[in-house]
């Protein structure tokens, strides 16, 4: 997977911006809100649909104008792609693929691309929600159903809780959920299926990643946690809609109360481990820092795996949160491997001595070589 250029229109702070890319590594320096970041977003939501810092696309449109456009072209196994994106106040988003407008859940692993940047570093230590959020980011991208399944799964989520706030209102029957509990439980199935074996992939990678940063001196585990499950969690489809089934069914006093389902893959999580202890609760800064590193490394290599070839890596101002030894693995990763990159800093000194691609200077919404 390789980017070769990014056209941006009215996009953030950017008039106009006619990027060619080289196919390694290419540099983007500036000081802070000079547009770097506005660079590695576009190229994120081209792959994801949606913006990592930002729900709102018309957040994306500079303030003085109707509309924004991205326009990248892009190679897949070698063979060249265009995507476009347009944006305007008041109106739905268009996207085409080759000039063929595209709906949102057609666009899912079109352009695959993975994004590393500061607030991942509370990966490990933050809220559940961002551990679940990396997985299905990692599984969307790679299975385009998986992408469709949690679109539908969120569909019936909402509607089942927009029926929970009426039965408590005394506004609806308490017999309607039956309507929306077995597509619920279908759904949640399938998803919790994908997870369960997407994490004993990662589990192997994450580890031999985790092994070569600290020299062979630390062991991480990844396991799915199933909420609710005290038990052996079941592990594939046919066991676990029954057990959704008959979960959300005790559940529904305390759902009705609550206004909101208890039960479901929103509600899980996946605990990380080095040397068999928490990595949450009892890691060390140092170790978690490591334990995130691994994780976005070990995402490289699972959709390498699943789709054929890497996908873009983004670092985002991410450099300057390393120490010089992990700087170092990341690196020697990047060119042993080949991986087109587009890496943001603001010091060249956090950059390796040479650089082989292309380093480009940013200021006030304007890219010089």
């Amino acid at each position: 997977m390789k980017a070769k250029s990014l056209r941006l229109k009215n996009f953030r702070n950017y008039k106009e911006l006619d990027l060619s890319l080289s196919p390694n590594i290419n540099v983007f320096l500036g000081e802070n809100a000079q547009g770097k970041t506005n660079i590695a977003e576009a190229l994120y939501y081209a792959a994801m649909g949606r913006s990592h810092r930002t729900s709102t696309d018309t957040d994306l449109i500079s303030w003085d104008a109707p509309a924004a456009r991205i326009e990248l072209l892009f190679e897949r196994l070698d063979v060249e792609n265009t995507l476009e994106f347009q944006f305007q106040r008041g109106k739905r988003r268009s996207i085409k693929k080759n000039g063929d407008l595209l709906k949102t859940k057609e666009l899912f692993g079109t352009f695959n691309a993975v994004l590393f940047s500061p607030e991942d570093l509370f990966l490990i230590k933050g809220a559940p929600a961002e551990r679940r959020r990396f997985l299905d980011g990692e599984l969307s991208q790679a299975s385009p159903a998986y992408g469709h399944e949690l679109l539908q799964y969120t569909r019936l989520l909402m509607q089942r809780n927009n029926l929970l706030k009426k039965i408590k209102e005394r506004r609806a029957s308490k017999d309607m959920l039956s309507l929306w509990d077995g597509q619920l439980a279908m759904s949640a199935a399938r998803i919790v299926e994908k997870r369960f074996l997407a994490v004993k992939k990662l589990n192997m990678l994450a580890n031999l990643m985790q092994r070569r940063i600290s020299a062979g001196k630390e062991n991480l585990s990844l396991s799915y946690e199933l909420s609710g499950c005290e038990e052996e969690a079941p592990r594939v489809t046919a066991d676990l809609v029954p057990w959704y089934n008959k979960k959300l069914e005790e559940s529904i006093e305390l759902d009705i109360l609550r206004g909101s389902t208890s039960v479901g893959p929103q509600r899980d999580d996946i605990l990380l481990e080095v040397n068999g202890i928490n990595l949450r609760s009892f890691g060390s800064q140092g170790q978690q820092r490591t334990g995130v590193l691994a994780l976005k490394l070990s995402e490289l290599e699972f959709l390498r795996s699943e789709t054929g070839e890497y996908p873009v890596l983004l670092l985002d101002d991410v450099m300057s949160e390393l120490d010089g030894t992990r700087r170092e693995k990341l690196m020697d990763f990047i060119g042993k491997e080949h991986i087109q990159t587009l890496l943001t800093a603001t010091d060249a000194a956090y950059l390796p001595p040479k650089i082989i691609g292309k380093v480009f200077h940013v200021a006030s919404g304007r890219v010089f070589l």
